[in-house]
């Protein structure tokens, strides 16, 4: 057998080093992109499949179900076949699985393509910045990584406004057919200029059995919230579903702590640090998962108006990361990571609690552009010092799980927020579509946000040291400079973090 030699790792500047570039900014901007656009066309899809609450919800985490569970996973089937191989095989699943949707005759095959789409995303968006991290020399990673976290964040702030406007010319399906023919440039453009790569030691057991415990536990506990809205928590649809999320929950602890190759290694939460920024991962990412699910509902709904300014509300979020979350790192590296965690999340909940202006005759500009504006301002505070803490509080072997297991939490959050908007909002039945209803509601979810969010800061002043325990600015230890795509959580920068999940030692 002939061994064939690795390809020399690419330079900026060279031609085939924009390609590579290229291929994982259009893979990554796909998943991004989605995420916000399905939340725009979720009241167009309602009416036109006769879908009440529960079934929009379920629309927006099938898909977050199934990535939350699996994204661990699929950076380590990157390492173990292939990057450049999983990465191909994600962006043509994720492609297969928009047709699905686009093509979906009721709301159930919809929400199946959609979690067929989450499963997808789990293969390619470990794989898009773990293939920059093993494609370029040393010395032009950084470059690579800061080219990819700014145009990922401008084809999201694209996005939105893209989104409504097919939404409002042509159709809720255009918005996911239209990821078919960027898929298909993706492909070609890797199969063609993308080099294969795999870390030198791809032996050790995939944790199938952890994941399949993780998703079945978080599929329980999401339909027992979704469900609730129109039944008592003491009914077997609900009240058996938590029970049972609990015991499922229970034995994925337990067979974690036993595996010899867990997919989450109990060892990580022996760090009070590393467990204070997760939890407040959780709780402020709920309230961003709920915000970009309800405004662009609220804002068609409940006040009227256009898929494209729909699209538009949360651009300012978009906005402010790109342009000023370097100068969120810059002043973590003075004051120190405590400062930012704590003052992000007040000032995020600044901007949610003016998001509760809206109603029938809103002023777009005042009421709606402002206060998202304020809310990216403390989202840029924060995102960049919650990654670096979250690094920090490991040691150096397990950083890439560490930065993975905070990317499923993160997401988790999302998830879990999302499936209790129809109880916590009163929007059951049909009341994501009414619009008297989604007005009410929307007044009781931001408020709600708002106790999330300064519950997070609480939890940042209380739990995170005021002098670093780790030194930040080594360069290793430290994440993108820039944090652009509101609608992802955070991803360092490290070998084993960008892939989404290490090798367990």
């Amino acid at each position: 057998m002939v061994i064939q030699p690795a390809p020399a790792a690419l330079e900026w500047g060279q031609a085939r080093a924009r390609w590579v570039l290229t291929a994982t900014v259009l893979g990554a901007a796909l998943t991004f992109i989605d995420a916000t656009v399905v939340n725009i066309a979720l009241p167009h899809l309602a009416v036109d499949l006769d879908a009440g609450s529960e079934a929009l919800t379920w629309v927006v985490n099938g898909y977050t179900l199934t990535l939350a569970a699996l994204v661990l996973i699929g950076g380590a089937l990157g390492d173990r076949f292939g990057r450049r191989r999983v990465y191909v095989v994600g962006i043509t699943g994720f492609a297969l699985a928009s047709a699905a949707c686009g093509l979906a005759p009721d709301v159930g095959t919809l929400i199946a393509a959609r979690a067929v789409q989450g499963v997808a995303a789990a293969l390619l968006t470990p794989g898009s910045l773990a293939i920059l991290q093993a494609s370029f020399t040393p010395k032009d990673r950084p470059r690579a990584i800061g080219a990819w976290s700014g145009l990922t964040g401008v084809a999201g702030a694209i996005g939105p406004f893209f989104g409504g406007w097919i939404i409002e010319v042509a159709d809720w399906r255009w918005a996911f057919l239209v990821n078919l023919p960027i898929a298909a440039v993706v492909v070609l453009i890797t199969r063609r200029h993308v080099p294969e790569s795999r870390p030198p030691a791809t032996g050790g057991k995939l944790d199938w059995t952890g994941a399949g415990l993780l998703a079945l536990c978080l599929a329980l506990l999401t339909f027992a919230l979704t469900a609730s809205s129109s039944a008592s928590f003491l009914s077997l649809a609900v009240g058996g579903c938590l029970l049972a999320s609990l015991v499922v929950g229970a034995v994925f602890v337990v067979f974690e702590h036993r595996s010899p190759a867990p997919l989450v290694p109990v060892r990580l939460f022996a760090s009070r640090v590393f467990v204070f920024a997760n939890v407040m991962t959780l709780l402020v990412y709920a309230a961003l998962g709920v915000v970009f699910f309800s405004v662009g509902i609220v804002l068609q709904v409940g006040a009227g108006r256009s898929p494209i300014q729909a699209g538009l509300s949360l651009l300012p979020v978009t906005v402010v990361m790109l342009l000023f979350s370097s100068r969120a790192g810059a002043l973590m590296d003075k004051a120190g990571a405590r400062l930012p965690m704590t003052l992000g999340p007040l000032v995020a909940a600044v901007g949610v609690a003016l998001l509760t202006r809206i109603g029938a005759d809103v002023n777009y500009v005042l009421d709606v552009l402002v206060p998202t504006t304020v809310f990216g301002a403390g989202l840029t505070l924060m995102v960049t010092p919650l990654t670096a803490t979250v690094l920090a509080a490991v040691p150096d072997d397990v950083v890439g799980l560490a930065s993975g297991v905070n990317n499923a939490v993160a997401r988790t959050g999302g998830l879990l927020a999302v499936a209790s908007v129809p109880l916590v909002g009163g929007l059951g039945g049909k009341g994501l579509t009414d619009p008297v209803q989604v007005l009410d509601g929307f007044q009781t979810l931001m408020w709600c946000c708002v106790v999330l969010l300064v519950a997070g800061a609480t939890l940042a002043l209380v739990g995170v040291p005021s002098k670093r325990e780790h030194d930040l600015s080594d360069p290793a230890a430290r994440p993108p400079e820039r944090h652009c795509s509101p609608a992802g959580p955070p991803v360092a920068a490290g070998s084993e973090a960008l892939s989404g999940s290490g090798t367990p030692p």
